[in-house]
């Protein structure tokens, strides 16, 4: 059976377009999938001083409070690397991610963990995995030039080794709220569920 790894982004519980979407989008897999369900907006830790000494101390080397301080990262890591797809909730804020994503990003991309340094440059280390991001934005177009938010997650994800990734958008949702639903239902009844 087939592992799918839900993230949850949006700081809004109730009410929140890009959860709704996720919502359908993981409906749609059905019971063909195991699911873990990660709400990144409950709090994620930003790395700090504590977390990157700890990370760049050789594993065999790191005290109990170094080993402390990198448990979060190790138990999100293991999360992604038991997850066969990835449905992220992706709302755009202020043109960009949230801060809970860029956190979640931050905490999982780890030098010999999720990626490897290599002479032709990083190489990520997460291959075969799927990715479905479910963008909401009130005005910002996936892809225009005020969207800083779908790029990155493309290529953050491609630097950890997960390149099939596609999304689903209900975007400049202030503009028309119905005819943006309406355009991420049709991408989301699209999508190819075969897990």
């Amino acid at each position: 059976m087939a592992h799918l790894l839900r993230l949850d982004a949006s700081a809004r519980r109730s009410g929140s377009v890009s959860r709704d979407l996720t919502d359908r989008i993981v409906a749609r897999f059905g019971a063909d999938v195991a699911i873990t369900t990660r709400d990144l907006a409950t709090g994620v830790p930003q790395i700090d001083e504590a977390w990157l000494g700890a990370n760049f101390t050789p594993a065999d080397e790191r005290s109990p409070d170094q080993r402390a301080a990198l448990a979060i990262s190790d138990e999100l890591i293991a999360e992604l690397k038991a997850a066969d797809i990835l449905v992220i909730g992706l709302p755009i804020y202020n043109f960009a991610v949230p801060a809970a994503l860029k956190a979640w990003i931050d905490q999982v991309a780890r030098a010999g963990l999720t990626f490897r340094y290599t002479e032709e440059g990083p190489r990520g280390l997460l291959e075969g995995k799927r990715a479905i991001v479910a963008v909401a934005s009130g005005g910002t177009e996936p892809g225009s030039s005020a969207d800083f938010a779908t790029g990155y997650v493309r290529h953050m994800l491609g630097f950890i080794g997960i390149t099939e990734v596609e999304f689903v958008a209900a975007d400049r949702l202030m503009m028309d709220a119905d005819q943006a639903m309406a355009r991420a239902g049709a991408q989301i009844g699209a999508l190819d569920i075969a897990a």
